[in-house]
């Protein structure tokens, strides 16, 4: 399938810079087997999940940050922390950081010109470098350390204040460089509203990377090489989803992912109830393209990706291509709020 199908022309103005208040964004609904198209808003949600449905969240919290540095010979370094690896050191993208190979030393800076110098130990096969501090407490303290790194898209940073605006209410387990974004929309008061109307909650954890942002280069998706990201489906997660009786609705397209990552293998427990994923970790390169037959998911909540990107498929996937894109086509129409800090889609 051409990787040029999946583009589309996004004027700039609609994509959104600046988040709203959590639960105020518009919400589309589209319904699959009607094909009919919703325009509605995100505090519209609770009416289309019903005592026995289960959403699945993914409760990883952003610890990427975004620092300025200096090389050995004086000049200026950006410095992306991705994730904390071992005991003293980081993952990072350092730019430009062609020259900077293992055992080279760089100095970081804090807002409050702080400095501390760090090595780099490892260049990974991404391209990404291990810097080593001298201690696991300096390691630690870096995550307080500049600011929260917005997508390529966003031209404005967070004040220090609305910093947790890019974390989801129930970020729990650290690792990504980026936020799961349909996430985003949820208040802890829907949740419990959600909970109390018999709605269950399942958190699993997948590491969102940075090659999120990446669009499909080759012309073909087939021949597209997809980025790898490691998660986790915990054995409550399991038990959660596995004794769902209504629907199984993934917040955003990690949970997705995570759950067809996991899914069994039309497996029976004892009880002769179908058992839908099986706890598990590592990592997937799982790359869900039309054609995809989905094994666990009933539903999804997302916002609005990126042209040629993994994502825009993967919806195409779950929702059908003219579906999905005549969608876009009325999201553009009707003015909707595009990418990490829009709106958001129910597809049922």
């Amino acid at each position: 399938m051409r990787t040029d199908l999946f583009n589309y022309h996004l004027p700039e103005e609609l994509i959104a810079q600046h988040p709203l208040p959590r639960g105020e964004s518009r919400l589309m609904v589209i319904d699959r087997s009607t094909k009919r198209i919703e325009h509605l808003n995100f505090s519209d949600l609770p009416r289309f999940l019903k005592s026995g449905d289960t959403l699945v969240l993914n409760d990883t919290r952003v610890t990427a940050r975004r620092l300025h540095g200096l090389r050995e010979n004086g000049l200026e370094l950006e410095v992306f922390l991705l994730k904390p690896i071992g005991d003293r050191s980081w993952e990072a993208l350092l730019r430009p950081g062609k020259s900077l190979r293992p055992g080279k030393t760089i100095t970081l800076q804090n807002r409050s010109g702080e400095m501390i110098s760090a090595m780099v130990s490892e260049v990974t096969d991404s391209g990404s470098r291990l810097i080593e501090l001298s201690s696991s407490e300096l390691r630690d303290s870096l995550a307080a350390w500049g600011e929260t790194p917005l997508p390529p898209y966003i031209h404005f940073p967070l004040d220090t204040l609305q910093e947790d605006r890019y974390q989801t209410v129930y970020a729990d387990t650290g690792g990504s460089a980026a936020a799961p974004t349909a996430g985003l929309h949820f208040t802890a008061d829907m949740l419990d509203s959600l909970q109390e109307n018999g709605v269950a909650l399942a958190k699993l954890t997948l590491e969102v990377g940075i090659g999120t942002f990446r669009p499909v280069r080759t012309e073909d998706i087939e021949n597209h090489q997809m980025h790898a990201e490691t998660y986790v489906l915990s054995e409550e997660c399991a038990q959660i989803v596995n004794n769902t009786e209504g629907r199984i609705v993934a917040v955003g397209t990690t949970s997705i992912r995570t759950l067809e990552a996991c899914a069994s293998d039309n497996e029976s427990s004892e009880d002769n109830k179908a058992v839908r994923v099986k706890p598990k970790s590592g990592e997937t390169r799982l790359f869900i393209t039309p054609g995809y037959k989905f094994r666990v998911v009933d539903a999804l909540i997302t916002n609005f990706h990126l042209p040629r990107s993994t994502l825009l498929m993967l919806i195409a996937s779950f929702a059908g291509y003219d579906l999905t894109m005549q969608a876009y086509h009325e999201a553009i129409e009707n003015k909707y709020r595009f990418f990490s800090f829009g709106d958001a889609m129910f597809i049922v």
